[in-house]
């Protein structure tokens, strides 16, 4: 892997004077490579979403400043050519003879920017992230000790890798560990089972929708997953109902975590041994964190309120933002989430919704997860979104959109009356409606923008 890292800094080298190189890569070998080339040469690497729409990923490149990218041709053929004046350095046309293996050993980025990971724009447009080396390095070096990784560990990968997540857990951790890492460039149920069966790692990391879609498999085993120390849920709220059909169908528990590609991404887990359902666990040490009422004042243990993170791990800025930056990091280097939480007694945090998605119902502030999780418990329901929708009585009218399972019927007055058992009226749904795929971003989060702009007839 090193003399390829080196053969390709030099051809980056030589290409472009540009501090930032785009990475156009599948999940792979290939790119901690290319991520390890750029670094040699002591560039920024801007992982590219292949997920995105066209116009989305041209502003990305564009707003990057990236003039080359490091991918390969059959991720070209399949996806289109870059836009008009950036070079494509293929991986796969790579001729490493006369180019001489550079005679030096790989800088750790340090307080240099190490990558810019565009933020899925689930309102407006994405903002790049800015992570430096030691914000990768701490939070790797976080995850390690508080899993007690070591080199003997195997990693399955399945995550992009142009998401914090898979970037920095399923690829950098791995790396700087030197144990072996298995990646699967798309996600196939057939193909993750049999990774587990043949290759016994010990530890996989996904997100609830993929879990979802494991325990459908009708060829799955009981002990497929008895090879693995750490089953790990995040991105998004883990639904009961995964959590609880994966425990009945294989055996044993997803733990949940929690973090944000400002975060570098990781800030809570929660271990096997530890569990407490509900929450997304304590925080790593090193990461502090606060929940502060809308006068900014701390609040006590069990009282709701916006989530503060501090520490190494959070990141530098938002590229070229400096407003956006401001506004997101208070002056004693607290980031505000835009999370409500509580953390318990104990130190364990719960997350309980997003401030911008937080409904005013008569008054009452009411959180979609809430609603969502009631409807998911229902048989005929597969998964659900919730937004506010305006309404001239109450303020705010909730209005859901579900996906239904295979072959069951939707009977939205069944839905509402099946709320009606375990909700308080006001939170009861005013229309449900039945959609064929929710809308969501490459990594599984739902699109509610893509939901508000369906709202045209609701009263």
């Amino acid at each position: 892997m090193w003399v390829a890292a080196r053969h390709l800094a030099k051809w980056i080298a030589e290409t472009t004077d540009s501090p930032n190189v785009g990475l156009f890569l599948p999940t792979s070998g290939a790119f901690p490579i290319a991520m390890a080339a750029s670094w040699l040469c002591g560039r920024t690497i801007v992982p590219l979403n292949y997920l995105l729409a066209r116009d989305e990923l041209d502003y990305i490149i564009d707003h990057s400043e990236i003039d080359t990218v490091v991918t390969a041709s059959a991720m070209l053929d399949r996806f289109g050519d870059m836009p008009s004046g950036i070079t494509s350095l293929r991986m796969d046309k790579m001729n490493a003879r006369g180019l001489p293996p550079m005679r030096r050993a790989i800088k750790q980025p340090g307080s240099h920017t190490a990558v810019i990971l565009y933020t899925s724009g689930t309102s407006g447009r994405p903002k790049g992230v800015m992570l430096s080396g030691d914000n990768l390095m701490t939070n790797v070096d976080q995850c390690r000790r508080w899993a007690e990784f070591t080199s003997r560990d195997c990693f399955l990968g399945v995550l992009p890798q142009f998401h914090s997540f898979g970037l920095c857990v399923c690829t950098i951790l791995p790396f700087s560990l030197g144990c072996k890492a298995l990646y699967t460039a798309q996600f196939r149920v057939v193909r993750v089972f049999d990774l587990l069966r043949r290759c016994q790692p010990t530890a996989f990391m996904a997100i609830p929708s993929m879990y979802n879609a494991l325990i459908q498999s009708k060829s799955a085993k009981p002990d497929d997953f008895d090879s693995l120390r750490y089953i790990v849920s995040g991105g998004e709220p883990l639904p009961d109902a995964v959590y609880e059909g994966f425990a009945e169908r294989f055996g044993t528990r997803i733990c949940e975590g929690f973090g944000m590609t400002e975060t570098s991404p990781v800030t809570n887990w929660t271990l096997p041994s530890e569990e407490r359902r509900g929450t997304v666990g304590r925080s790593l040490d090193g990461v502090e964190q606060i929940v502060v009422g809308d006068d900014g004042r701390q609040m006590p243990p069990g009282e709701d309120g916006e989530l503060l993170i501090r520490g190494g791990n959070v990141m530098q800025g938002y590229y070229k933002m400096p407003d956006e930056t401001a506004a997101a990091i208070t002056d004693d280097g607290y980031l505000r989430t835009g999370d409500m939480a509580r953390i318990d007694g104990d130190g364990y945090l719960s997350i309980t919704g997003r401030i911008k998605e937080m409904l005013i119902i008569g008054g009452e502030n009411v959180f979609p997860r809430e609603i969502e999780e009631v409807l998911v418990r229902h048989p005929s329901v597969s998964e659900a979104a919730v937004i506010g929708v305006t309404d001239p009585s109450r303020g705010e009218v909730p209005l859901a959109f579900i996906e239904t399972v295979d072959g069951a019927q939707f009977d939205a007055g069944a839905l509402r009356s099946w709320c009606r058992e375990s909700l308080a009226g006001y939170k009861v749904p005013r229309e449900i409606r039945r959609l064929e795929a929710l809308p969501k971003n490459p990594t599984g989060k739902v699109l509610r923008r893509a939901l508000s702009s369906d709202t045209e007839g609701v009263s």
